[in-house]
């Protein structure tokens, strides 16, 4: 009986220690199952891209001279056509009444010209009737002709005048504008160079100086961005993209591709990439953009919904995965058919079925093939 009584409680002691080394041996892993949802085939910037603005104007003047009045502050929206700067121009201003009061001086003098024409041709017509009844000599007729033609040839010559008058005005308020800065587009105004009593000089040829108004436009922004070169080869005009940006972490934006740069530019000898521009499809209405903003793209080359997918860092190299057996808590290797990857999603095309649990942290010391595991999250259907 005691024999009996001690063979038992060594095995159960045996049995004891076989479980508390089984129970230390598991490892504990997080897994995740195959699952169908999105999945897409992506390509990133390599570097840092930038927010630009669609149009961009640096302004300068025209002509020199000195500032009379500065109309905006560096921050203003101003709408298309507005004066921003305005140099002195009252001798211009001069011009411009001078040349329009001698338009009314040749118009005055064109009717007065024109009367007289149309006197002499009554007149003409008159001695004609009395020429054909023999009552005046032919020399009163013949210069009776010759009275009308000048008149007219004045006339004409007078409204000649006239356009000429009018043409002066034009070139005088082509002057004066040039004394005003306008803005070309709606924008905001980003830099100003000068103040009112300074003097502005316009640019020699060949010469770069400060722009006096840098002027950004706001309805329409674009990501600039490069993109390694042999990852540009698959892209196309107007596939779609996301744009996030670091000053608005965990938000993304739409857009979509407008330009392909047509080179590649070669900053190293092992860095070649092509400058991919996206425009975003609509500008956040809660949010202010700035230009200048650093952003990334991520441009859809193409996609698949419900398709059986795993996440890409549980992808081994060679297409494996570490499927894990619930029923005997073992990890082993599973090759499978990849399809459409990114750096979050891989297609499966065959080798694994949907509600499978694979290892997700591949980064588990002892997680192995063969290692005994023990699922801590998330939950494995």
């Amino acid at each position: 009986m005691k024999k009996t009584l001690l063979i038992v409680v060594s095995l159960l002691v045996v049995a004891a220690i076989y479980w508390q080394f089984s129970r230390e041996e598991q490892i504990a892993v997080r897994l995740t199952n195959v699952e169908q949802g999105r999945v897409e085939a992506t390509v990133a910037n390599t570097r840092a891209g930038t927010i630009k603005a669609c149009q961009r104007s640096r302004l300068s003047m025209p002509i020199g001279g000195q500032v009379a009045n500065l109309l905006v502050d560096e921050g203003d929206l101003v709408a298309e056509g507005q004066v921003l700067i305005q140099l002195w121009n009252d001798d211009q201003q001069a011009r411009v009444v001078e040349a329009k009061t001698r338009v009314t001086a040749a118009g005055e003098f064109a009717k007065e010209s024109c009367h007289r024409a149309a006197n002499d041709a009554r007149e003409l017509k008159r001695k004609q009737g009395l020429a054909a009844k023999k009552l005046i000599s032919e020399e009163t007729l013949d210069a009776a002709q010759t009275l009308a033609s000048v008149s007219s040839f004045s006339c004409a010559k007078a409204r000649a005048g006239v356009e000429t008058a009018e043409a002066n005005v034009a070139l005088q308020a082509a002057l004066y504008e040039k004394t005003r800065l306008r803005a070309p587009f709606a924008g905001v105004v980003a830099e100003i160079n000068g103040e009112v009593g300074e003097y502005i000089t316009p640019s020699p040829p060949g010469v770069a100086t400060p722009p006096a108004i840098d002027l950004i436009a706001r309805n329409c922004l674009y990501v600039s961005a490069p993109i390694d070169e042999v990852d540009a080869a698959a892209i196309e005009l107007q596939m779609p993209a996301r744009i996030s940006l670091d000053a608005f972490r965990g938000q993304v934006f739409r857009g979509h591709v407008t330009r392909i740069a047509p080179y590649v530019k070669e900053f190293e000898k092992q860095a070649r990439t092509v400058d991919i521009e996206v425009a975003f499809d609509a500008l956040p209405d809660d949010l202010t953009l700035l230009i200048g903003y650093s952003a990334d793209i991520e441009i859809i080359l193409s996609q698949r919904d419900n398709a059986l997918r795993i996440p890409t860092e549980t992808v081994i190299d060679g297409n494996r995965v570490l499927l894990y057996d619930a029923a005997t808590g073992l990890l082993s290797y599973r090759q499978f058919k990849p399809g459409l990857s990114n750096w979050t999603s891989t297609e499966v095309v065959e080798g694994l079925s949907e509600g499978e649990a694979i290892l997700l942290s591949l980064d588990t010391e002892g997680a192995v093939d063969g290692a005994r595991v023990a699922p801590i999250s998330p939950t494995i259907r």
